[in-house]
């Protein structure tokens, strides 16, 4: 990955949504959280009212987990979910596959990650048919045991719910489990108009590793669990791997104010709008593609060297070059602005000339 920074002018960052700080709402919250004292290990009134918050949201009883990191969320999943002898189907783009330095085959005790292939960082149907089909019941092999999307995707692209319904079917067809590795959930569901119960378990996801840290939050996501029949396993997991944190009401307390007044919708709905607003301006600009159809808040986009190398003079860090020579992304956040956007915007348009 290529990621330069320049000191020649105050770096403006597009590199990812977990470079913004925390929404104010939640800081206040944590420092509510601060004053007095409260049960230990999840059993305060905040982590009670988490579980409650997003019983109401997904329209069923869930059971809650709160985690430090999304890695965390997707490894201790994908553990409860699968077997050390099974096979995790996945997109060869997502997060699981490349950026999670192996915690879910470790957390599984050495369950296999099978990566897939598929536009818009979407995987391909066809190809999963043929492979929850593959080596089944031969004890030589992994067998396939749960298919994990993301929603939405790397790409910044977002599956259907007549897509989502699709993949899960022929995952249950196969006796097979579905996870859904959400760091980019809220920013999901505002661009498909849904409701969280219409993108999970009523499309047949059984767990969701629930982002809230790129979207407002400071340290905290939550596995949400459908499958109350994996809720004791999880709880086992979630302790042993050292997320049950004692003082789990400043975990609490942050995920209480991200959903509470639509919060993180609301933060959600703005960063989709910032990458827009930039989608809208790069192609209305010469010598810049975009890359597909930004549906969340990520925006790939082609651009020539000099150009990138002006930017980089200019302040301006993001990652390129990752993907192949000239592939640049740009993600915005919650806290990007429409000034940062237009200047971003300004400067492009300046440097192609």
């Amino acid at each position: 990955m290529s990621l330069s920074t320049t000191t020649a002018a105050p770096a403006i960052s597009f590199t990812s949504d977990n470079i913004a700080g925390a929404s104010p709402t939640i800081i206040e919250a944590v420092a509510a959280a601060a004053g007095g004292s409260a049960p230990p290990y999840g059993a305060d009134d905040s982590t009670v009212a988490v579980k409650h918050k997003l019983s109401r949201i997904f329209e069923r009883e869930v059971d809650v987990l709160l985690v430090s990191t999304g890695s965390a969320a997707n490894a201790l999943c994908l553990a409860t979910l699968t077997p050390p002898w099974g096979s995790v189907l996945c997109h060869s783009d997502s997060h699981i596959n490349n950026d999670e330095c192996g915690a879910p085959e470790f957390f599984t005790a050495g369950a296999k990650l099978v990566p897939m292939s598929g536009n818009d960082a979407k995987i391909d149907p066809t190809q999963l048919r043929k492979a929850v089909n593959r080596k089944v019941g031969d004890v030589h092999s992994v067998q396939p045991a749960t298919l994990s999307i993301t929603q939405a995707t790397e790409s910044g692209s977002v599956y259907t719910l007549d897509e989502i319904h699709e993949l899960t079917r022929i995952a249950r067809a196969a006796d097979m489990r579905v996870h859904m590795d959400g760091a980019r959930f809220a920013n999901a569901v505002v661009s498909l108009g849904c409701t969280p119960a219409e993108m999970t378990w009523r499309a047949g996801v059984d767990a969701l590793s629930l982002g809230a840290t790129k979207n407002g939050a400071m340290t905290a996501d939550v596995i949400v669990m459908f499958d109350q029949t994996s809720a004791d396993e999880a709880a086992y997991r979630h302790k042993r791997a050292g997320q049950l944190a004692s003082k789990m009401r400043f975990q609490a307390a942050q995920i209480v104010a991200y959903l509470e007044d639509d919060l993180w919708l609301r933060n959600a709905r703005h960063a989709n709008m910032m990458a827009s607003r930039l989608a809208q301006g790069l192609n209305h600009t010469p010598g810049v593609g975009v890359l597909g159809t930004p549906q969340a808040n990520i925006v790939f986009c082609q651009l020539p060297p000099q150009l990138i190398n002006g930017l980089l003079a200019r302040g301006y860090t993001f990652y390129h070059d990752r993907w192949e020579p000239g592939t640049t992304r740009f993600v915005t956040s919650f806290a990007t602005t429409t000034e940062e956007i237009d200047g971003l915007l300004s400067s492009i348009r300046r440097l192609a000339g």
